[in-house]
């Protein structure tokens, strides 16, 4: 009985689940549990019926089986995909000069505050002002190389403090510096 209805169950249950191994275990699955629940069967059972029904239940379960599978796959998919999207996106708005913005203007508030006041000073009307060497000399009532002495200290103070930053800020830096 076995050998008989092989072949024509296994492509039955193939025709439903389209992979042959599967096939192959739905009609083994079926005649173990035919064979282990044969005692309990009606002796009137039409047995290709039997054996035909059961199959069409184990592959009815296993395509609800690979149905859920698939929509588990579908969603790790699909939430990989805005994962993804989304680090794409951060990446892509990520400006690295905004991003340490606030910290290099800290960087350059705190170097200037600990200037002393002389050459904050200067700095300040060089770089803030846009005064000229000439005009903070004869303003301040000072030699023209004490203004750049100061100027030139301030800046190499400033560049040693922001050593880490200089990549990112370099087009933009040369406007204070």
């Amino acid at each position: 009985m076995f050998e008989r209805f092989r072949k024509p169950a296994i492509l039955f249950a193939y025709s439903y689940v389209k992979d042959m191994d599967e096939a192959e275990d739905i009609y083994m699955d079926t005649m173990m549990r035919f064979w282990e629940n044969r005692k309990e069967l009606p002796d009137n059972l039409h047995i290709s019926s039997y054996l035909l029904t059961a199959i069409k239940n184990r592959a009815l379960n296993s395509l609800r089986q690979q149905n859920v599978r698939n929509d588990a796959g579908q969603f790790l998919s699909d939430h990989r995909q805005r994962e993804l999207n989304f680090r794409i996106s951060s990446l892509e708005d990520c400006e690295p000069g905004e991003l340490f913005a606030e910290e290099i203007r800290r960087i350059i508030d705190n170097t200037l505050r600990d200037l002393p006041e002389h050459s904050r000073k200067i700095f300040f009307m060089s770089r803030y002002e846009s005064k000229t060497n000439k005009q903070i000399a004869q303003e301040l009532h000072i030699n023209i190389k004490t203004v750049e002495y100061h100027i030139g200290k301030t800046l190499k103070l400033l560049r040693t403090n922001l050593k880490d930053y200089l990549p990112l800020i370099l087009p933009g830096f040369s406007s204070i510096m």
